[in-house]
């Protein structure tokens, strides 16, 4: 059974996945392949084309063109990646509902702030690591939920790029990103995206160096947001409970926490020294 909380996450986007997946299995069965000599030439593991051909994967548009080129298909893989693009689009919406009101303030954002020392803020997550984050969770998840909620996350980190361009920050314990969280592969990658984002003019990224004598962030992690036009909240999430805070007083003091972090952090600049030499150690 679906996770109750995901309305409509059942619908066409996950029989689109698997219909794409039958037609890969297909294809690659008459060219005579295996998963593991598909996976060779395209340059994929295995498993990733085991849980393509299950529909337990989002099928990326350079896996389907690059499949429809080795496997002969005339097209019918490539003629897909709109509707998949479209698939994911709508995944926007597919939120848990205890999530929701926070997404939409954070899709009219103009600020967000977070502190980091559990994992890597959402928004900065690549695909790879976030499915982790999703596979890992307890109780599990069912498959077609895993693949919707990673979807809805990635759809969210367009903001990071929308105009008005928004200001975003972000402190992240050190410990979270020497953590292998998914394994090696995905740690550096993941290494690898944040410095790309830490490059960007409007997103700062600072670490908390795990060698810190002081450090204001020891009751957890935490995001601030401002909507246009509208009062800074915060949202906290510990446990899969959540909640949403607008009381002015509860905000005020989250701020004055933040404010407090930054400055025990290491500096813009420092951190991607930091992030360069973790990406030199794996």
């Amino acid at each position: 059974m679906a996770d109750p909380t995901d309305e409509d996450a059942g619908d066409g986007a996950v029989d689109l996945f698997r219909a794409l997946g039958r037609q890969i299995k297909v294809l690659r069965e008459r060219a005579g392949l295996t998963q593991k000599e598909l996976g060779e030439r395209l340059g994929y593991a295995e498993a990733t084309i085991s849980a393509a051909e299950r529909g337990l994967r989002i099928p990326q548009p350079e896996l389907l063109e690059a499949a429809d080129d080795l496997l002969d298909a005339g097209g019918v893989l490539k003629a897909a990646k709109e509707d998949v693009e479209r698939a994911k689009a709508k995944a926007r919406v597919r939120h848990p509902t205890w999530f929701r009101d926070y997404a939409r303030l954070e899709a009219e954002a103009v600020e967000l702030c977070h502190f980091a020392n559990q994992a890597v803020p959402g928004l900065f997550q690549t695909e790879s690591y976030t499915r982790a984050v999703f596979i890992s969770r307890q109780p599990l998840f069912e498959d077609e939920t895993i693949e919707m909620r990673v979807a809805a996350r990635l759809a969210r980190q367009t903001i990071l790029a929308q105009w008005p361009l928004p200001t975003v920050s972000a402190v992240i314990q050190e410990a979270v990103l020497r953590h292998p969280f998914g394994g090696r592969t995905v740690q550096r990658g993941q290494l690898e995206h944040l410095l790309d984002l830490a490059r960007m003019r409007n997103v700062e990224v600072q670490i908390m160096p795990m060698d810190s004598e002081e450090h204001a962030g020891m009751g957890g992690p935490f995001t601030l947001l401002t909507p246009k036009g509208r009062p800074q909240v915060a949202y906290l999430e510990v446990q899969h409970i959540s909640r949403l805070i607008t009381e002015p007083e509860e905000v005020r003091v989250l701020a004055a926490k933040y404010g407090s972090i930054r400055s025990q952090a290491l500096t813009p600049r420092g951190s991607m020294l930091l992030l360069e030499k973790l990406l030199g150690e794996i």
